[in-house]
């Protein structure tokens, strides 16, 4: 590994600011807040933005700001700081931190936290494609509807960006740029979701300046974004619907969580699904509604994410067997527009159509399940209107480092689980893989987690990390009604 000497200036830039100090490295920051969307949680930092080529094999052609925030370190910070790379693809990181930074609370005693907009998403030249009509038609689903939504949004961003440029690879060439900016000779990656793809990449292109890597539900470098989806939510599924089914009085309550989406599933695809009238839970609103599938589908794939929504998916899916279906609806209506807000669909695009769709297939054993080809089909037509761009030679290999690593698993992930874990470690000579009990989705802030998070960066040895506190941990226990479990 070749070692670079690292400058008393840069040291002296990564200390905590004295009061009223604005600066990192070659960077000048203003104070400012970070908010999330439809939370009331915020933290204050500093911001600033960063200019990096669109296309960084093209330094002199168009130009596009990043935008980054600084979240300093509470006491004496160390030299290297910690960038968290946000999920989706298509989320901010700035606008994810709020609800992420009680995972850092331990991890801020020393480090800075740094958080880079992907270009894409946030303030780095958002790729906002709004669902609008597919989001509408929620009782049925509709693919034109998703290929109309990306031949809008290409019309309407085509003036300030050219979308082959936003890719994972892109993306790593800005993070070493803000890197060098700041002055840091080397960072901790801490990757979320499709962030951990991000992480990797850097790694794998940038080991001298990669001083750990953290990945928190894990997506191995040889996936297919999408084309496991549906069977890794079955699996999921299975999984969460056991416990009630091993509930006696989940079991009395309300009988088999499987049968029941199975009922409410026919009732959405029949042609008497029922108009149901229902109000908005965000604007309180009431709309009239038919029932269809994808109120189904969104409702029990997002609650499947975490153990808390989880739990109450087989009071909800009884409600609707019963005739019920207002709080699924309302709740379907809920999540499509928070992702909606989220994500920047046009970033998700072309990370995705450069990098995945060419190897998505549709697969005759994920039919009849509660996703279908859905996702696949979709990502197939609209990638058919999106420019692509390149997937680099090499992209799809394991990443294969002596980094020190440690890679974070929830038992009931729906999307990236355990098993993804299990074969990403063993080309990690100084990694180590945690699969915490009866979690979901994204773990960095589940009990001990942020002391664990915060001793790993300080000793880079996972193979010691006492872990132990972590024992205690267990899946939530199914709703029975909406008072909530039997004690």
């Amino acid at each position: 590994m070749k070692l670079h000497w690292v400058g008393l200036a840069a040291l002296v830039a990564l200390a905590p600011p004295a009061a009223g100090a604005r600066s990192l490295g070659a960077l000048d920051f203003e104070p400012c807040v970070l908010t999330t969307p439809g939370s009331a949680a915020s933290v204050e930092a500093y911001c600033t933005t960063v200019q990096a080529p669109e296309d960084h094999d093209r330094p002199d052609g168009r130009r596009i700001d990043l935008a980054l925030a600084w979240v300093p370190a509470r006491d004496s910070a160390e030299a290297d700081p910690v960038f968290m790379l946000a999920g989706g693809p298509g989320q901010g990181a700035r606008e994810s931190y709020p609800g992420a930074a009680p995972a850092f609370s331990e991890v801020r005693r020393k480090r800075h936290i740094l958080l880079l907009d992907q270009r894409g998403t946030g303030g780095s030249n958002p790729l906002v494609c709004r669902m609008g009509d597919a989001m509408e038609a929620l009782d049925s689903v509709d693919v034109e509807a998703w290929t109309d939504m990306a031949r809008d949004c290409l019309a309407e961003i085509g003036e300030r960006a050219d979308p082959a440029f936003y890719t994972t690879t892109d993306a790593i060439r800005d993070l070493d740029l803000v890197r060098e900016r700041i002055g840091a000779e080397t960072v901790n990656l801490v990757g979320i979701s499709y962030g951990t793809r991000v992480a990797q990449q850097y790694a794998a292109r940038f080991p001298e300046h990669t001083r750990s890597v953290v990945i928190d539900g894990i997506v191995p470098n040889d996936l297919v974004l999408g084309s496991e989806h549906a069977a890794n939510l079955e699996t999921a599924l299975e999984q969460h619907f056991d416990g009630c089914r091993n509930d006696a009085a989940c079991r009395e309550a309300l009988g088999d969580p499987r049968a029941l989406l199975d009922r409410v599933l026919a009732q959405a695809d029949g042609d008497e699904a029922p108009v149901v009238r229902y109000r908005d839970a965000v604007t309180h609103e009431l709309h009239e509604e038919r029932l269809g599938r994808g109120h189904v589908v969104t409702v029990t794939r997002m609650y499947a994410y975490a153990p808390h929504t989880a739990s109450l998916l087989p009071l909800v899916l009884a409600e609707a067997a019963r005739g019920q279906p207002e709080a699924l609806m309302a709740q379907a209506r809920v999540m499509s527009r928070s992702l909606d807000e989220q994500i920047n669909h046009g970033m998700q695009l072309s990370v995705m159509c450069a990098e995945d769709v060419d190897e998505m297939r549709v697969r005759e054993a994920d039919a009849d399940s509660v996703l279908g080809n859905l996702l696949v089909e979709v990502s197939q037509a609209q990638c058919a209107v999106w420019p692509r761009g390149q997937r680099p030679e090499g992209f799809r290999a394991p990443l294969a480092t002596t980094v020190p690593a440690l890679v974070l698993s929830g038992e009931l992930d729906p999307v990236t689980p355990p098993r993804y874990g299990e074969a990403v470690v063993p080309h990690l000579p100084n990694g180590r893989h945690l699969v915490l009990a009866g979690q979901g989705h994204g773990t960095l802030a589940i009990g001990c987690m942020p002391r664990v998070l915060a001793r790993f960066l300080d000793t880079l040895d996972a193979a010691e990390l006492d872990t132990t506190c972590l024992d205690g941990l267990r899946a939530t226990p199914p709703f029975t009604g909406f008072h909530g479990w039997e004690p």
